[in-house]
C-alpha cells in the first residue's frame, strides 16, 4: 500500500521512480483508465494535455508506448492515462490483458507542449475524436477544477454513442457550471437507443451550430489526421486565424515546441491564377483559386445545376478529368463518389490546370 503521509509526500515525482498502479476503471470497448501512483508518495506536477511514455514488458521483449494524461494536475496524488486498443496494438493489448493494481511500470516524463496553460485565452473550443478526447478531458478536469466559470465548447465525435469516452463524467461537470458546453457527434445511433444529438461527420455547417463564435476561441484538436485535416480544412474555409489553431495527433505527441510540425495545408490563394477547362462545352477560363469551380462556371456563362451551395445537397456533383482541387464538403458526396474522381463543383477551388466533365 503506497504510504501517502510524512514529509516525503510533498516532493515531486520525477522519472527515477516506478509507477504502481493503483486502479484500473473500464471506460468504452477495448478501453480503460489506469490510475497511477507514486509508491513514495510524491506528487505529480505537470501541464494539462501532457503525455507520459510508458516500458510495457510485452512478451518477447520492452516496448515504450506514449499516452497522454487523461488526469489532471489539479489532483496531483495520482496520475492516470486512458487507452484504447486498436486492431494492432501490442503494449495497450497488453495493459488491457495483464496491467492490474499492484504491478510497477517505468515512465518516462511527462512531456508536450500541447496544454492550453500555453496559449491562455478567454474562450476554449476543444475538438476530438475517440481517443483525442483524452487531453481534451485533462484541461476541462484542471478548468473545472479552479472553481471559476470556464468558456469551453468541447466536441467530441465518435462512432456511437456508447463509444464516447467520459460522456458521464463530463455531463457531471458540465451540470455543476455553466461555462462546459458538451456536443457530441456520432456517426451512427446505438440499437434501441434514441439519439437526439449530432450524426454524421464534422463539418464546417456543425461548426457554425456548435460554436457560432469559433472565430473568438482558441482550438485545441486531437485525434486521427484525417479527422484533424477535416477540422482545419473547415476552420480555415471559414476565415478562422490559424496561428490559434493547436493540434496533437494521439500517434505522434510532440515533446518540444520545435517537435511541433508544420501545417502543410493546402489553402487556396487569391493571387493564384488557375487554368479551368469545361470539356464537354469545349470552354476553358481563368480563374483564382479562391474561385469556387461553380462560380468560374457561371462566369463563363455554363450552367451546373445546383442547390445549396455549402456542399450539403450533392446536386452539383460532376466529374473531374484532371489536375486537383481543394474541397471542403458538408456530406453531399460520399468518398466513393470523390476516390471515383468526382467532385461538388460548389465547394470546389481549383488548384493549377483543371479539367472537368462539363
Amino acid at each position: 500500500m503506497t504510504d501517502l503521509s510524512g514529509p516525503q509526500a510533498r516532493s515531486i515525482w520525477s522519472d527515477d521512480e516506478m509507477l504502481e498502479c493503483v486502479s484500473v476503471i473500464p471506460e468504452v470497448p477495448n478501453t480503460a483508465t489506469f490510475t497511477f501512483q507514486a509508491p513514495s508518495g510524491a506528487l505529480f506536477d505537470y501541464l494539462p494535455g501532457q503525455f507520459l511514455t510508458l516500458e510495457i514488458p510485452v512478451p518477447g521483449g520492452t516496448v515504450h508506448r506514449t499516452y497522454t494524461i487523461s488526469s489532471s494536475p489539479s489532483r496531483p496524488r495520482s496520475v492516470s492515462v486512458t487507452v484504447k486498443a486498436q486492431a494492432a496494438s501490442l503494449g495497450t493489448r497488453w495493459m488491457l490483458d495483464e496491467l492490474r493494481p499492484g504491478m510497477r511500470l517505468k515512465a518516462f516524463g511527462p512531456a508536450g507542449v500541447f496544454s492550453h496553460l500555453n496559449h491562455p485565452a478567454a474562450k476554449y473550443l476543444f475538438i476530438s475524436a475517440g481517443s483525442g478526447i483524452t487531453p481534451a478531458m485533462s484541461m476541462t478536469t484542471f478548468m473545472f477544477d479552479l472553481g471559476t466559470v470556464p468558456d469551453i465548447v468541447f466536441v467530441n465525435c465518435a462512432r456511437s454513442p456508447s463509444g464516447i469516452i467520459f460522456r458521464e463524467r463530463l455531463e457531471h461537470m458540465a451540470s455543476r457550471v455553466p461555462g462546459i458546453d458538451l456536443k457530441w457527434v456520432v456517426e451512427r445511433p446505438d440499437p434501441f437507443r434514441p439519439w437526439t444529438g449530432y450524426r454524421g461527420v464534422f463539418n464546417q455547417l456543425m461548426l457554425g451550430l456548435m460554436a457560432p463564435d469559433y472565430l473568438d476561441r482558441e482550438v485545441f484538436c486531437c485525434g486521427p489526421e484525417p479527422f484533424m485535416q477535416t477540422v482545419r480544412d473547415a476552420l480555415q474555409g471559414l476565415g478562422y486565424d490559424m496561428d490559434r489553431y493547436h493540434q496533437e495527433s494521439f500517434q505522434a505527441p510532440a515533446a518540444t515546441a520545435d517537435e511541433v510540425p508544420d501545417l502543410d495545408d493546402v489553402v487556396p490563394s487569391e493571387d493564384a491564377e488557375v487554368e479551368l477547362t469545361f470539356a464537354r462545352s469545349g470552354v476553358t477560363a481563368r480563374a483564382s483559386e479562391t474561385d469556387t469551380i461553380l462560380a468560374a462556371a457561371r462566369g463563363a456563362g455554363l450552367n451546373i445545376p445546383s442547390g445549396c451551395t455549402f456542399g450539403v445537397c450533392g446536386t452539383c456533383k460532376i466529374r473531374k478529368l484532371s489536375g486537383e482541387v481543394h474541397m471542403v464538403h458538408n456530406g453531399g458526396i460520399s468518398e466513393d463518389d470523390i476516390a471515383a474522381g468526382y467532385v461538388l463543383a460548389c465547394c470546389s477551388h481549383p488548384i493549377g490546370k483543371v479539367a472537368v466533365d462539363v
